[in-house]
């Protein structure tokens, strides 16, 4: 099966949203059909509508990034112990303690991938119908779902101040095409930039900032507006907006997530706890199920010998033996009398 085949449904999808956001907009708004505004705010609907959609899992990621923060110091438990063992038999246990120790705790660390997996067959949807307006105008291709020759005209004439939505820094034949561009660009490096941030400065605990992830997650801060610049010369001014879209609406979500649902050690966290201190509220403090365990696993298990209570020793005799006690009416035997 082609890449083409595997993208279409996508397509199909994202042709639809569009086209249920510019009835909207012409037909309720009075937005003319042919307007860069109709269908930029379409690209936006596109992005709400799936974001929207994605808020489940958006909590789950969220729920399941607090979860390994709190799993951190047993995992580099685990980590310790197998350090200097390279046998595959060790390699072999410390996964099986790993994959123990997060079915224990519910924690899945391939939750907080699952909302950038699910955006990036749209991305690439909106991509290939951008990319397609052209042609299906033109009779070249079919329509893609409701999007008909006439309303790809449209949208393929439409502006974004003085840029068409299909049109890209490669290639274009106007100076306005490649500042528009530049400035999306420069937009959605800042947006990433400042999402990024606030997360590694007031959402990770001390002791995360210190470790391989953390170390990685800052490289990238600063990479990311490479890769922002080389790849967005390559996209159309439509999907540059879709983008920048999706990281203002992720920049926003991150600082309610901060703020209400810090993780655990954090500076936020702090200040939340310091915020319900002051407005008199109970301070939650989120846990893992499971992870106690843990702890108790290390602690040394009793034998399977039964402790008996302990009991008052009776007096022994000369020779080590129990003195017996003496018969029923006989008489005890006369204590020596000692000289004053």
């Amino acid at each position: 099966m082609s890449f083409s085949n595997l993208v279409y449904p996508f397509e199909w999808i994202v042709s639809w949203i569009l086209y249920s956001w510019h009835w909207v907009f012409t037909n309720v708004l009075g937005i003319p059909s042919d307007s860069g505004v109709a269908w930029t705010l379409s690209i936006v609907g596109l992005v709400v509508v799936m974001r929207a959609a994605m808020i489940p899992l958006f909590v789950r990621q969220i729920h399941a990034s607090r979860r390994m923060q709190l799993i951190q110091p047993e995992m580099q438990k685990i980590q310790a112990k197998y350090k200097d063992k390279k046998d595959p038999d060790s390699r072999q246990a410390m996964t099986q303690e790993t994959m123990d120790l997060y079915k224990r705790t519910g924690t899945n660390p391939f939750s907080s991938c699952l909302p950038i997996l699910l955006q990036s067959p749209f991305f690439f949807g909106l991509f290939r119908v951008l990319n397609g307006l052209k042609k299906i105008a033109d009779g070249t291709t079919d329509p893609i779902g409701p999007i008909s020759a006439k309303l790809a005209g449209e949208a393929e004439s439409s502006t974004f101040f003085g840029a068409q939505l299909s049109d890209k820094f490669i290639g274009a034949n106007s100076v306005t095409v490649q500042i528009v561009t530049v400035l999306l660009i420069v937009l959605m490096s800042a947006s990433t930039f400042t999402t990024q941030r606030q997360l590694m400065m007031k959402n990770m605990p001390a002791s995360a900032l210190d470790n391989p992830f953390a170390k990685q997650q800052k490289m990238l801060l600063y990479l990311m507006p490479i890769f922002f610049a080389i790849s967005g010369v390559n996209f159309p001014i439509g999907v540059l907006l879709y983008w920048l879209t999706t990281n203002v609406w992720s920049m926003c979500q991150q600082f309610y997530v901060i703020r209400n649902m810090p993780a655990p050690g954090s500076l936020a966290e702090k200040a939340m706890q310091e915020r319900r201190r002051k407005k008199g509220k109970a301070v939650e403090e989120f846990t893992v199920k499971g992870l106690d365990k843990a702890d108790d696993a290390e602690a040394p298990k009793p034998s399977g010998q039964r402790v008996q209570p302990s009991r008052n020793k009776k007096k022994k005799g000369p020779a080590g033996t129990p003195a017996k006690k003496p018969a029923s009416g006989s008489p005890q035997e006369p204590k020596p009398q000692t000289d004053n």
